[in-house]
């Protein structure tokens, strides 16, 4: 049974900075690669930053591109967003997620549908 458990959400002005984890148990993590995504009231989940199994290749939104930074310690099981310059329209719910299956080191996928497991999500709220 694969557990994705995110932390480190809260309140934050804008400008500020959070950084959001996510501690993972069960299945091979380090073969896994993770996502993560993020869902603003009355939106759809959207895609916001990836990573590949070995943390070599790496993928963003347009709107946090340059902002955020995904990172992964797999000895840790553990995934990261670093979020900066952070603005009110990143006011949303932050869910991490895993793949199940191996593609590649390399591979990572902006696709919600291409993540198998998902954690129950922690608030990022940023005030102007």
């Amino acid at each position: 049974q694969v557990q994705l458990v995110e932390s480190g959400g809260g309140l934050a002005q804008a400008g500020g900075s959070l950084r959001l984890s996510c501690a993972v148990s069960g299945g091979t993590f380090s073969r896994s690669a993770m996502g993560w995504f993020r869902q603003a009231p009355g939106k759809e989940r959207e895609f916001v930053a990836a990573i590949s199994s070995n943390g070599g290749s790496t993928g963003y939104s347009d709107p946090v591109k340059g902002r955020f930074t995904i990172s992964r310690d797999n000895a840790k099981n553990m995934v990261y967003l670093q979020m900066t310059s952070l603005k009110p329209e990143d006011t949303a719910v932050y869910y991490c997620a895993a793949q199940k299956y191996y593609f590649g080191s390399s591979f990572y996928t902006s696709s919600s549908g291409g993540y198998d497991y998902w954690g129950q999500g922690t608030q990022v709220t940023v005030s102007s």
